[in-house]
């Protein structure tokens, strides 16, 4: 078996002979590194695209917050189902195979959406995520550990972070996208605006009755919803309006069913389509890349047996403890930039578009701080700034539960700069120990950590329908506090045991 720094003194002697300081990208992988790269933005237009999508599946099918979850739960249970499996098939063939079939499996979910939208089933939509997120399974356990075999160990760290820098940039497309192009088609977003209007053409499904009796009735199709004794001033009353939406659409759908029909299939058309576009765009990169040559390291087909590889890997706290805390930092992250949008529209009185700019803005800080912490990485341990960008990241969500209206939402907001360093940096330091076959397989294991995206996020939105949107968050706060824990056994202790802060 040919170990990472065996791998590393072959290919990085020219570049440590030009300077002290390793090259973070020598120059012969220069190609694969940059089309390996453009994989990291492909997933993370599906990531941000999906997001605001659990608000506009909320209102299109008329359902709950925590139901609505649901799409998150498939979305992110795919990568735990799928990413095992994804290493061993590296194992047996190649990183380059691997990636080629993730973009597979993206494309074969994302045209899911086709028969979704013309059914209008919310179940073919999760069915959709969840086989799209088996090629993000595939893409992220090949690509991860692919981009720190490409230079020396001592660098890996920063330059899995220059590659996940431009993972934000994808999820600036998908933001881009949900806001620009599919929250203005969104017809039910115009009801909700004519609600907060207070239109009589859509108050007109709301049922107000001052001498009613009880707070709530039942429609003729079995549905439940409040009885008002006077309309509110949606406007000025934080929080009534989205309370409000489903009542009028509820209505809506058992006074004029063929007018609901039309809108619910109008906004679901405007929903496939960006997935028809991603999936011919994914499948022009797995024609470039099935073109491309790319470097293939020694032994990279495994022959060591699988228990002990998983014995070895686990046997070391930094990895396993790496494993949980890359779990709660998926599941920050999710909860934060899928449920701002409800924090806005519900906290602020925003629009959907609206509500999804603060995560555009969100996101671009996220980009920005990613870049200024693979350059403080030159000169920081991991252990010290996870630290310290875990305890920011949990001061802002605090504030964000505390501070009033929009002085909350952009405390939230600013939990985005802290999350930047999180992902690479947490995978690095979990993988630093271990070889090149053991990093395949730990790669796996980190990727199914991803699973806290599901079950964190649906945990939040049941939080959300039972108490309130800014109690949710203290779930992502908490899990802030744990990834500060992690990143205070990095400095103490692994970090000490290795001397090296890559």
């Amino acid at each position: 078996m040919t170990s990472p720094q065996s791998i590393e003194s072959e290919v990085s002697s020219p570049e440590m002979s030009e300077s002290q300081t390793p090259a973070v990208v020598p120059r012969q992988y220069l190609l694969p590194f940059a089309l390996t790269t453009t994989c990291f933005a492909l997933w993370g237009f599906a990531n941000d695209f999906t997001n605001p999508l659990v608000k506009v599946y909320e209102n299109v099918f008329i359902i709950t917050t925590s139901q609505a979850s649901w799409l998150q739960f498939a979305f992110y249970t795919g990568y735990f189902c799928m990413a095992l499996p994804a290493s061993l098939f590296i194992r047996r063939f190649s990183y380059k195979a691997a990636i080629m079939v993730g973009f597979g499996f993206y494309a074969l979910g994302a045209l899911l959406a086709v028969p979704a939208a013309s059914t209008a089933t919310f179940g073919l939509f999760l069915l959709g995520s969840y086989v799209l997120t088996y090629g993000l399974a595939f893409l992220e356990t090949a690509c991860n550990p692919y981009i720190l075999a490409m230079g020396p160990r001592e660098t890996a760290t920063q330059r899995l972070n220059l590659a996940q820098a431009f993972n934000p940039v994808g999820s600036l497309i998908g933001m881009s996208v949900a806001t620009l192009v599919l929250a203005p088609q969104l017809q039910t977003g115009e009801f909700r605006e004519k609600l907060g209007d207070r239109d009589p053409a859509v108050t007109q499904y709301l049922i107000v009755d001052p001498s009613a009796a009880a707070p709530s009735t039942q429609l003729a199709d079995g549905s439940t919803v409040a009885v008002y004794s006077e309309l509110p001033d949606f406007r000025s009353e934080v929080g009534t309006l989205d309370a409000a939406v489903p009542d009028a659409l509820k209505g809506f759908r058992v006074n004029d069913p063929d007018g609901f029909a039309a809108m619910q299939r109008s906004d679901l058309d405007a929903v496939k389509m960006p997935y028809i576009v991603i999936a011919v765009i994914v499948t022009l990169f797995l024609v470039t890349y099935a073109m491309t040559k790319m470097p293939k390291f020694s032994k990279e087909r495994g022959d060591v047996a699988f228990g002990e590889t998983v014995r070895n890997i686990f046997g070391q706290a930094r990895f396993r403890e790496g494993v949980a805390a890359q779990g709660f930092y998926v599941g920050g992250q999710i909860m934060c930039w899928t449920f701002i949008v409800h924090y806005g529209m519900e906290q602020v009185g925003l629009s959907l578009a609206e509500a999804q700019s603060y995560n555009i803005v969100a996101m671009v800080i996220f980009l920005c701080s990613r870049w200024v912490c693979t350059a403080l990485l030159r000169f920081f341990s991991p252990g010290r700034m996870l630290t310290g960008f875990a305890c920011g990241a949990f001061v802002f969500t605090v504030g964000a539960i505390y501070l009033p209206g929009k002085t909350g939402l952009i405390s939230l907001v600013l939990v985005s700069g802290c999350m930047s360093l999180m992902f690479p940096t947490i995978y690095g330091i979990a993988l630093n120990s271990l070889t090149e076959e053991e990093s395949k397989l730990g790669s796996a294991f980190l990727i199914m950590a991803i699973v806290g995206g599901a079950v964190l996020t649906k945990a939040q939105g049941g939080l959300i329908d039972a108490y309130s949107v800014r109690t949710s968050f203290w779930l992502p706060a908490a899990c802030f506090v744990l990834i500060a824990l992690y990143g205070i056994r990095t400095f103490t202790k692994f970090e000490s045991e290795t001397g090296t802060i890559s």
